[in-house]
């Protein structure tokens, strides 16, 4: 199959990008639960197999773009109390064309440690007017700091 991701819309490769997560919750033996609207920033919830966790997962998609973000108040259902939630994970997927998407997962609790892929953004300077976001910076520098977060190798330490 060529995987020429160039023709499908970005709702197109958001809605693939979101299958293909739940697929690989799944191969996995999780348990993935999905709801009809994603109004909290959750687009589905996995449990492993054999344990009382739960997981709620948003999930993001890249096709050249080298930034993506999380609005703080959907990370969370509590920004004073649990800004980031120690059951959210953000399963990122990016899109490269004649390739199969490479899949990550960072735990909510990885963006205390910002860094060159992680970022804490609060806009709460004069004229800034976007509202705070937590962010993941895709540039050469990011990149390198990606690998730790490999949809297989954080999945297994979840289980």
């Amino acid at each position: 199959m060529v995987k020429d991701w160039k023709n499908l819309s970005p709702q197109q490769i958001g809605a693939y990008a979101e299958y293909l997560a739940k697929m690989d919750f799944t191969s996995h033996g999780w348990s993935v639960f999905t709801s009809e609207v994603d109004d909290h920033g959750i687009d589905f919830v996995a449990a492993p197999k054999n344990s009382n966790n739960y997981f709620e997962v948003q999930v993001k998609s890249v096709y050249k773009g080298n930034y993506v973000f999380i609005p703080k108040e959907k990370m969370c259902h509590d920004l004073v109390k649990d800004p980031l939630p120690k059951n959210r994970l953000v399963c990122l997927l990016l899109f490269v064309d004649e390739q199969d998407p490479s899949i990550y997962i960072i735990r909510a609790p990885e963006w205390i440690k910002s860094n060159d892929l992680l970022k804490n953004r609060d806009y709460d300077k004069p004229g800034q007017t976007s509202k705070p976001e937590w962010g993941i910076n895709l540039s050469s520098k990011g990149k390198e700091l990606l690998n730790a977060y490999r949809f297989d190798d954080v999945i297994a330490s979840l289980e």
